[in-house]
């Protein structure tokens, strides 16, 4: 039987596959490539955005991280290209990465820049991992609409981060940190990046089982609704949703029918055509493996 533990690390690549594609170009290469080449970046983010060939994506992704590493060399103190930076270092180790120390060097260079680029972006923002919560959680009750983009990308990147140091307890303890930046951005917008502070406030109530903590049939509303935000075209929502609360819940129907749903979509959708196809395998994956868990 899996234990929440290893059913989250078997999540984490699909969370970090939905982050390399939503970074890889919209925020992230596109504004990257838009500076050096011009016209280029809109037609490459589509390209990569709506190709349903995840090798091709992933194989590429080390000559970005190459290209931003040079220009944040050139550029330390510019917020956007250290956002930027941290975004692709942080879903690369995510999604791709296999070693554990490789990731964690990943991931923890990836929370400094995050923490530098929000400190130089917004209002007395320096310092933050160093606050208590109380005083922290007053600064993210003041964040306005303005700062929704990098409250998001400052919780999806300590997120990250965690997910790779989680057999430190006091890594897994700023947690409560990262739901409290993701749930004022579901506040503020729910409709960024098509939902996906919902998809994160999802995974977090479903890390555990109700007896210890956990609170599923939260976790669900939150899966549910950012399904509707999406129009249900982000298939990734369905597999998180039957990898998280439904085998937590030991729900094998809503489980295969979920995932049974992806299989039978159209991958084809502007701007989702890449996740869309990862979630299709990673479906077919966990109902392959459904006798077994069940």
């Amino acid at each position: 039987m899996y234990t929440p533990y290893l059913r989250h690390q078997r999540s984490s690549k699909i969370a970090g596959w939905f982050a390399l594609v939503g970074v890889f170009l919209l925020s992230g290469c596109a504004s990257i490539m838009g500076s050096v080449t011009g016209g280029l970046a809109s037609n490459l983010s589509a390209a990569i955005l709506n190709s349903d060939d995840p090798a091709m994506i992933r194989d590429g992704a080390p000559s970005y991280l190459i290209l931003i590493d040079s220009l944040v060399a050139g550029s330390p103190d510019n917020s956007t290209l250290l956002a930027q930076s941290a975004e692709l270092h942080s879903a690369y180790a995510g999604a791709v990465v296999e070693a554990p120390v490789r990731a964690a060097r990943l991931n923890s260079k990836a929370k400094a820049q995050i923490l530098r680029s929000t400190c130089l972006s917004l209002k007395n923002a320096c310092g933050l991992e160093s606050r208590d919560f109380d005083e922290f959680s007053a600064w993210v009750d003041a964040q306005g609409p303005s700062s929704v983009p990098a409250l998001y990308n400052l919780g999806s990147i300590w997120a990250g981060w965690i997910q790779g140091n989680s057999s430190d307890f006091a890594a897994i303890a700023q947690l409560g940190r990262v739901k409290a930046l993701i749930q004022r951005v579901a506040d503020l917008d729910p409709e960024h990046a098509n939902g996906g502070a919902f998809l994160y406030l999802g995974v977090f109530e479903t890390l555990l089982p109700p007896a210890m903590g956990g609170r599923p049939e939260l976790g669900r509303q939150h899966f549910e609704r950012a399904l509707t935000i999406s129009n249900e075209r982000n298939l990734i929502v369905k597999v998180m949703m039957a990898d998280q609360y439904a085998r937590l819940m030991f729900d094998r129907e809503l489980h295969d029918r979920l995932l049974q749903e992806v299989l039978a979509a159209d991958v084809q959708a502007p701007g989702l055509t890449l996740t869309n196809t990862v979630a299709q395998k990673r479906a077919q994956l966990l109902l392959d493996s459904a006798d077994d868990y069940f």
